[in-house]
Formats: C-alpha cells, structure tokens, sequence
C-alpha cells in the first residue's frame, strides 16, 4: 500500500527502510501501519486504528513502556501544528530513549518544520537536512540528554475561579477559550446555580477540564471525555488542583462510553485536525447525542457562528434554541424529547 499523506510519502522514499522504528504522533496513514514499526501517541482515534490492525502502540502517558518502545533503533517524529508540543516530544524521547538513538523529524513546510532547526539547536543537537518534496521537509539527528525535563512544560492558569493545569497540543494551552467562557455564561439555571442533588453531566472533548471542573464546583457528577490523552491528564489535574471529583476517559467521542446516558452534554467540540478543517468527530457528537442523553436531556455547545451545526442539531433533535450570539460564536440547545 502506498502513502497517502504528503509526509509519509516523503518518507515513503527513504533508503532507511524504518525497520522497527517508532513513528512518534504520525496522522492517520495506512501506510505506516505496514511492516513493524511501533506507534506513540497519544491520539486515541490513531492509537485504536493501529491496534483494530494489531499493530504495536504506545503512549507517553503510559507508567511502563516496554524495551522495543525504549530502544527501537531509530525514531521519526512527525512535527504537529503545536510547535511547543513538537518540542514537549524531543524533550520526552531525550529523557527516555538512548543517547545516539537515531532521530529524524518530519512535517509539511506550511506547518512550520523549519522551525526545527532552531528547536534542535537549541537543545544541542546537530541536525542535517535529508530530504525535500510534496512540500514537506525531512531532518536528521541524533538523541542525546538534555537539560530540560518534560514536565517542565506544564503550565497551571487560573480562570473562572479555578485553578487550570495544560499541556502543548491542548486545545486553548494556558488561557481561557472565548467561546468557552461564552458557554460558561449562559448554561441554564440549572447547572448553574449550586445543588446538592446535581446532574450527571458529560463533557465532550475536555480539553483542559474547564468545563467539567466549572461543573463538577456546582456540584454535578462529571464524567469528562477526549481523544487526545494530554487533555485528559490536564483535565485530571484541574480537578485535583481544586480538590474535586470526576471521572475522565480517553474516547473518540462515545467510544469508551457504551450505552451509557446522562441528562446534560456540554461541549465545546473541536473542527480542526492539524491544519486542515475536520467536521467528523463534532458531526458524530451531535449525531449520536440522543442515543447518550435520558429522555428531556439536553445537548449544549458552543460554536463558531460559521459552522453548520443548526442543520445537524435539526436533524438529530427536531428543535434547536439559540441561548446567545455574538455573530462570532453561538451557544445551541437541543433537547432530546
């Protein structure tokens, strides 16, 4: 099978072969679900694909990794949209991997892989340009140890009251989301307003938890959801960080959920993949809403005013009410009859 991606088919055509390597945060390509190579990621739409397929994977998040993730003889890195998530993974496979491993870093040059070269310069590694087409670039190096630690790049901000932990690639890194804080000011009364009976609520693509720890302080029992593994370790921390309670699942959208249902989902759902435009996970959260919401549930999200979401919430729901907009975003809700 043949590369269907710019960067694997760039890669495609290296004499390195990449027998055993690790593909570090690749996209989705089935041609790098060939031979035997390992995965590590932290996508879990990426990392369930490889493994319908049988294939290896890994995420960094996991507590034990096992020798063949540890010492591959060689590791591609794919550079991500995220500059400072593309950096948070040197860093990762400095710590961890062998010094002298092989590195080789990859990425389209409208996603800024040129940026690369500093990156590697700066942690005091040598770099060589191997490969240019299909507009992409390819680099090489070496690992080595380095003085910064992962961790380092967790940052901790304080919005709506709350105390907020976050991760490169996270969506909205280190600040409060303006259409997040849009929805938080128009959610209904009754997850507004203090309870102690509460609502069980699902926030869907958690993000750094700003909605489920928001909710879960009003005394609602949160179960929070998303498919990249950073956001929902941050979303873990956020509740720690502000001594509360709820649980948080990695999941392409209703993937880890079941037949599980709840009165309320909230969401702020996503429509980028990388660079390019994805309506795919947000078109399945509103499709299959009422199949996970209790009869009289609601589905509330916010959205930019462009996409088109009142059509699929139509269709899904019958009636949509508009709670606020802003010609910028608009917060829909649609109950489930």
């Amino acid at each position: 099978m043949s590369a269907e991606t710019p960067v694997c088919q760039l890669l495609e055509r290296q004499p390195a072969g990449y027998h055993g390597w690790l593909w570090v945060a690749p996209p989705q390509d089935a041609w790098l679900e060939q031979g035997q190579n390992i995965l590590l990621s932290a996508d879990e739409a990426i990392l369930n694909a490889w493994r319908e397929r049988g294939r290896k994977t890994a995420s960094p998040l996991n507590k034990t990794l096992g020798e063949s993730v540890l010492a591959p003889p060689g590791v591609v890195v794919f550079w991500p949209k995220a500059h400072a998530l593309g950096e948070w993974w040197l860093l990762w496979l400095c710590a961890h991997l062998k010094p002298g491993t092989p590195l080789q870093v990859v990425g389209e040059n409208q996603g800024g892989i040129k940026r690369v070269l500093k990156v590697l310069a700066a942690l005091g590694l040598g770099c060589q340009r191997l490969d240019n087409a299909r507009r992409c670039s390819l680099f090489g190096s070496a690992l080595e140890r380095v003085a910064l630690e992962p961790d380092a790049v967790w940052k901790h901000f304080d919005a709506e009251g709350l105390t907020l932990a976050s991760h490169p690639g996270v969506f909205g890194h280190g600040k409060l989301d303006d259409g997040t804080r849009m929805l938080l000011a128009h959610l209904p009364n009754e997850l507004v307003e203090v309870t102690s009976k509460g609502c069980d609520v699902l926030d869907m693509g958690c993000g750094d938890g700003i909605i489920a720890t928001w909710l879960a302080k009003r005394g609602h029992r949160v179960c929070a959801v998303d498919v990249n593994g950073f956001a929902v370790e941050a979303t873990r921390r956020s509740l720690a960080a502000n001594g509360l309670d709820g649980e948080v699942l990695a999941g392409d959208v209703y993937s880890s959920l079941g037949e599980r249902r709840f009165d309320v989902i909230v969401s702020n759902p996503p429509f980028h993949q990388e660079r390019s435009i994805d309506h795919g996970p947000a078109s399945r959260l509103i499709r299959d809403a009422p199949m996970h919401l209790r009869s009289g549930g609601s589905l509330i999200l916010v959205a930019n005013a462009f996409l088109p979401w009142p059509r699929l919430l139509s269709e899904a729901f019958g009636d949509v009410e508009i709670l606020a907009d802003d010609r910028r975003y608009r917060v829909y809700r649609a109950i489930r009859r």
